[in-house]
């Protein structure tokens, strides 16, 4: 029944694309959020949906689309750059056989990002990506904050609808992800135009961000309560009553601590110290592996080569029994171990090119949202009122994602890339603005000046 349910939704949208086009971008980008072949039972599973939907997209773009406006940045080419290189090392990778496999779902998450500024060309199509981006995701978030709500979840305790721990179905990267979009949920609460923020949108909105803030205590992620704390400096930081909001704050959070889970603080307690936990420990130790190895490999060992890796470090815990409380240390060996983290990921994988590639193209995109926010913020027009909101939502989500991203393996997320997508699409669509408004101003002063001369 459930796998009937997905392809009569996933053909209606299809059939409606047909007369609209850009919601076959909804479609894609609810396939690659939501993956709903991995809660499918047996017809999905089987039909590489993910690459229909794209290919459904761009080829709906191609045929019927309008594509007078679109325009290409250098962000896209810089994208297009790390594309080419990631093939290049998957060529040469290390593991051939497991980067294939990666690169299978990679090359099409980049060109995504790629591809969708090209058809975002109006407020709407901005502001329905967005929309769906939020409500793609709510589907996961809604479910895991019920469960934490209703039974407090755990460390690999949470189930999110499927068995397979991947993707946003992992708990530090949904984690990650659901905090760094209470920045957009918000905006649509007092911007959106698809659903117009009367008091229900409002009341979805709100609770949809306590889901999030569920996320973190549900999936027991240290990633994700890193990122409750740069929201919330994030949010003061813009803030007009600083010194109001900020103990208020901080008093909901020592409220709060009473009704968490025993294993939740405990959990949270290790970030002080990495070598209580060992899958803290574990995480340095690649790291410091990482570094080593593209010091012998400056380009990096392509998609997956972390495999090959192998390390031996000291852990230590605290052991209580009739004795007393004492710290034991011990030594213990690993290998094979993932990056956990999306800056080493890129340093291992691509080497010292890519990653210099990869934090170019996010560093231009958070300068260019800044200069756009900076540029708006003061117009508060019918047109032009939403833009600085929106620039400030997007640059908040992609700070809190990009920090998330420091202990979570989600360089190549095609979240992330979305969101790039966002920050460009924003861009070029303001740009045509200006030039349209400076050369209506130029038609009328030169028409002002022919009739002066009549």
């Amino acid at each position: 029944m459930r796998d009937l349910f997905f392809i009569a939704f996933l053909g209606l949208f299809g059939l409606m694309g047909l007369r609209r086009p850009f919601l076959l971008v909804a479609v894609y980008a609810y396939i690659d959020i939501v993956s709903p072949q991995r809660l499918s039972y047996f017809l999905l599973n089987s039909i590489p949906i993910s690459a229909i939907a794209f290919a459904m997209m761009v080829g709906a773009w191609l045929l019927v689309d309008d594509k007078k406006d679109c325009r290409f940045s250098a962000r896209q080419g810089l994208m297009l750059l790390l594309l080419a290189w990631c093939g290049y090392t998957t060529l040469t990778a290390d593991f051939p056989v497991e980067a294939l496999t990666k690169w299978n779902w990679v090359w099409k998450a980049i060109i995504a990002g790629v591809f969708l500024p090209l058809v975002l060309r109006t407020r709407l199509r901005i502001e329905a990506l967005a929309l769906f981006m939020v409500l793609c995701a709510s589907t996961i978030i809604i479910n895991g904050g019920m469960k934490t709500a209703l039974s407090g979840g755990g460390y690999g305790v949470l189930n999110l609808m499927v068995e397979n721990n991947s993707g946003l179905y992992e708990g530090s990267i949904i984690s990650c992800v659901a905090i760094s979009l209470i920045p957009l949920i918000l905006w649509l609460s007092k911007h959106g135009t698809v659903f117009p923020p009367d008091w229900k949108v409002k009341a979805f909105c709100y609770c949809l961000c306590l889901a999030c803030l569920l996320m973190p205590v549900g999936t027991e992620a240290r990633t994700g309560l890193v990122c409750i704390v740069i929201l919330a400096g994030l949010m003061l930081m813009r803030s007009k009553r600083k010194f109001v909001y900020g103990p208020l704050m901080l008093l909901a959070a020592l409220i709060s601590i009473p009704f968490l889970p025993a294993s939740f603080t405990q959990r949270m307690q290790t970030i002080e110290n990495h070598q209580g936990d060992e899958s803290a420990s574990t995480r340095v130790a690649v790291w410091m592996w990482t570094l080593d190895y593209v010091k012998e490999h400056p380009g990096g060992g392509g998609f997956d080569n972390y495999l090959q890796n192998s390390f031996t470090y000291f852990a230590q815990s605290t052991v209580t029994d009739g004795g007393g409380t004492r710290v034991e240390r011990r030594l213990v060996t690993d290998r094979g171990r993932a990056y956990h983290s999306a800056y080493f990921e890129l340093l291992g994988e691509q080497g010292y090119f890519g990653f210099a590639v990869w934090a170019l193209l996010h560093l231009i995109c958070f300068i260019r949202t800044e200069a756009i926010r900076r540029a708006y913020r003061k117009r508060d027009g019918p047109d032009d009122a939403w833009v600085a909101p929106f620039a400030l939502a997007l640059q908040q989500g992609h700070i809190i994602y990009m920090i998330g991203s420091l202990f979570v393996g989600i360089a190549y997320q095609p979240f992330i890339f979305m969101m790039l997508a966002l920050q460009i699409g924003l861009d070029t669509y303001l740009s045509r603005k200006r030039k349209t408004a400076a050369k209506q101003q130029l038609d009328r002063a030169i028409a002002l000046g022919n009739g002066a001369i009549a």
